[in-house]
């Protein structure tokens, strides 16, 4: 089916380009979203009537994107998950959630806006870009971490296995040190027997 754009697409084409897309793709989505009409001579000349407004309009919805694009791009924003030992997610994190922990932090931002190919489902800081006009975007990270400690030893550069190889070494630490002091203890202890047997009896 051959459409005339209302806007720019991407990988499509710009305002007023006549591009052909399959059917489907068309009455779905171009069609609906109101992003596109059919490439009849009719709505040609509609569309041609009407450039002036569509272009001042797209211009006023850009800017206004550009000036949340500013406030938005480069905002971290914090996950919290259950996840295992190796940090896979029990779970994922989707275009909902993150529109949600989006909006929780004072940003309008809706689900269809969240350009995310596969759900999250690992540990860690993963950027996210978000689509808030055709022609701007910005690129948010999700910190998706098991704890707010956690997200901010991941928010400082540490990965899930350095520190799982932090908490190992710490436990293996305190290990040593019990057999230590255990050691210590039953050195005490001998040393007490033996002043007792060294004693003289009354």
């Amino acid at each position: 089916m051959d459409v005339v754009l209302l806007e720019r697409v991407e990988k499509l084409g710009q305002m007023g380009d006549v591009v052909a897309v399959k059917n489907g793709y068309a009455r779905n989505f171009l069609l609906p979203k109101h992003k596109a009409l059919r490439a009849t001579k009719r709505n040609m000349e509609r569309f041609e009537n009407e450039r002036a407004q569509l272009e001042a309009r797209n211009l006023e919805a850009k800017k206004e994107a550009e000036a949340v694009a500013a406030k938005l791009n480069g905002q971290v924003f914090v996950a919290i998950r259950q996840a295992s030992d190796g940090g896979s997610l029990y779970g994922s994190v989707n275009s909902r959630d993150i529109a949600e922990l989006a909006t929780e932090g004072g940003f309008s931002v809706a689900r269809t806006q969240i350009v995310l190919s596969t759900p999250v489902k690992e540990l860690g800081l993963h950027d996210i870009r978000v689509v808030l006009h055709p022609e701007v975007d910005a690129t948010i990270t999700v910190n998706v971490a098991r704890s707010a400690d956690e997200a901010e030893l991941q928010a400082e550069g540490k990965s899930i296995a350095e520190l799982r190889a932090e908490e190992e070494a710490a436990e293996a630490f305190d290990v040593a040190q019990l057999f230590e002091d255990e050691a210590e203890a039953e050195e005490i202890i001998e040393d007490a027997a033996a002043e007792d047997t060294e004693q003289p009896r009354i």
